[in-house]
Formats: C-alpha cells, sequence, structure tokens
C-alpha cells in the first residue's frame, strides 16, 4: 500500500522529463535553423554590398559615354557585348595604348615587388624568431611600430629623401619603397615561431646544411601559407598605391594603372569619351588582383590541412 504513491511520483517525473526532453529536442532545431537564416542573412548583404560596385562596372562598362547617364545603371543594353568590347578596343588603343604600358607598369611594381618583399620580410621575420642575439626584441619593437605609421605619412620625407639623390620621377622612386613591409616581417616572425621546429633545424645543421640553404629549403616550405599572405598583402597594396606616384612621378609613361585613370578621370570635363574608358579600365585593373587571389588561395587550403594534421 506504501509503495503505489511512490511509483506514482516516478512515473510523473519521468513523463515530465521526457516531454521537457522532447521540448529541447524541439527547440535546439528551431534554434539552429533561426540562427543558420540570420548567419547566411548577413551574410547575403555583406556580399551583396561588396559585390555591388563590381556589377555596376561590369554593366556599366557595355555602355556608351551617353548611356551611361541614359540608361538603367544594374543592367545590360541590347547591343552590350558589342559595346564591351568597342570600349576595350579604345581602351587599349587610346594614346598609343598608354592604358597597355601602365598595366605593365603596375605589373612590374607589385609583381616584382611584393615577390622581393616577400623574401625580405621572410628572412628578417625568421631571423627574429630563430636567432637569439642583442637588440632583438628592440629591433621587433621597431618594426611594430613601423606597422602603425601610415605609408602617406612616409611619402613626403621619401620625395625628400629621392629628390636628393635625384631618383624622382623614375621607377625606382616607386620600386625601392615598396621592398619593404613591417606588417610582413611580423607576421613572418609569428608564423615562423609557431610553425617551424627548432628540432628540425638542427637537424638539417647536423646534415651539414647552411642556414641560408636550411631557410629556403625547409623553413619556407612549413612557412609557405604565411608567405603567400605577405606576398598577396604586398601586392594588393603596391598594385593600389596611388599617392606615393602621385608625389613622385610626373612622366605619364611611368605611371601605375591607379594614377593613370586619375589622370583620365581629371580630364573627364575637356575630353567627354574619356569616361567610358575610365570605366572600363576599373573594370580591367580589378582583374589581376581576383587572378592573383583565385591562383592562390589553394596555398592557404593546404597550411590549413598541415595545421590540422599537426
Amino acid at each position: 500500500m506504501t509503495a503505489a504513491p511512490a511509483t506514482a511520483p516516478k512515473r510523473q517525473r519521468g513523463a515530465g522529463s521526457t516531454a521537457n526532453s522532447a521540448d529541447g529536442r524541439a527547440r535546439g532545431p528551431r534554434q539552429s535553423i533561426m540562427s543558420r537564416s540570420a548567419a547566411m542573412l548577413i551574410m547575403g548583404v555583406f556580399t551583396l554590398y561588396f559585390l555591388t560596385p563590381i556589377w555596376w562596372l561590369l554593366t556599366t562598362s557595355t555602355k556608351t559615354g551617353g548611356e551611361i547617364t541614359s540608361t538603367a545603371p544594374l543592367w545590360f543594353t541590347a547591343d552590350s557585348l558589342g559595346t564591351f568590347f568597342g570600349n576595350l578596343g579604345r581602351l587599349f588603343t587610346y594614346g598609343d595604348g598608354l592604358f597597355g604600358r601602365w598595366l605593365l607598369n603596375s605589373a612590374l611594381y607589385a609583381g616584382v615587388g611584393a615577390l622581393i618583399g616577400t623574401i625580405i620580410a621572410a628572412m628578417c621575420g625568421y631571423a627574429l624568431a630563430k636567432y637569439e642575439f642583442r637588440g632583438r626584441e628592440a629591433i621587433f619593437n621597431i618594426v611594430l611600430s613601423g606597422v602603425l605609421v601610415p605609408a602617406t605619412a612616409l611619402a613626403l620625407p621619401l620625395f625628400l629623401i629621392f629628390s636628393r639623390v635625384e631618383l624622382t620621377n623614375t621607377m625606382w622612386a616607386v620600386f625601392l619603397p615598396s621592398l619593404v613591409s613591417p606588417f610582413g616581417v611580423y607576421l613572418a616572425r609569428i608564423y615562423a615561431a609557431a610553425s617551424v621546429p627548432g628540432e628540425l633545424l638542427e637537424a638539417a645543421r647536423l646534415d651539414g646544411s647552411g642556414e641560408i640553404r636550411t631557410f629556403f629549403t625547409v623553413s619556407t616550405r612549413l612557412m609557405a601559407p604565411a608567405l603567400v599572405t605577405i606576398f598577396l598583402f604586398q601586392f594588393v597594396a603596391i598594385w593600389n598605391n596611388f599617392f606615393l606616384p602621385l608625389i613622385m612621378l610626373r612622366d605619364q609613361a611611368l605611371f601605375p594603372v591607379t594614377l593613370g585613370l586619375y589622370a583620365w578621370n581629371s580630364q573627364i570635363s575637356q575630353i567627354p569619351e574619356l569616361r567610358s574608358l575610365v570605366i572600363v579600365g576599373a573594370l580591367v585593373s580589378i582583374l589581376p588582383l581576383i587572378i592573383a587571389f583565385l591562383a592562390l588561395q589553394r596555398f592557404w587550403s593546404s597550411g590549413l590541412g598541415a595545421g590540422g594534421v599537426k
């Protein structure tokens, strides 16, 4: 007689716990669906925000100068493809192919400058991470302070320095400052300290490998994701550099594409036909950046996979 009242509450508690667990299971999917929907909505809004200017460039580059202001800004016209190729042909023939020269200049400044700058930053960061010497932390602190200084603040001192050695209005005035990357040195040191084991370096030294050979054959392979990141940051920064070439250069044949398009854009009021050329040129000028990111992103994936295995 006394056991019956004791078992009834247990059944009630069991039923209540089952109901609560069922409610929890019911709430869980709803909450996850809501969170995923909110995340997708936020990412969709930001994607639309970043892609709308590119879409505007693409649609506007398929129009003539008169159609740019008279037609729908975010859609194509009847003869979009023919107009686009016509604008593209005029872009590369205007001014005796001046735009093609600007593209080559930007490729030289950004490609070679980013490559050499990445090597210099990697060697400096590697030395700061793996070698013990007096003043190492002081040098690293100076590098960190260089990260905080904006590039525009250094443009005028650089102009005064290069003018004293008569290198203004030359390619060296834009190329040489592009080789220095304090952020690249910082990133290389952090990654070298985390990904290059000291035991591996000692084993390489015991096998008779020199320091330079060890760096280029062993360390750079382990630092590949960081090196790709440094290269892309340098490439984008040099390609989009505007203020330094504006101060240093006067000859249009030495202009990078950013400064060249600015020079054309400042003449639109006198030469209205340049409007469509500036828009098509802006579209063409972002293609190397897109190609560089798409071509080098696999190194990031492989580096993340290697880090996950470790």
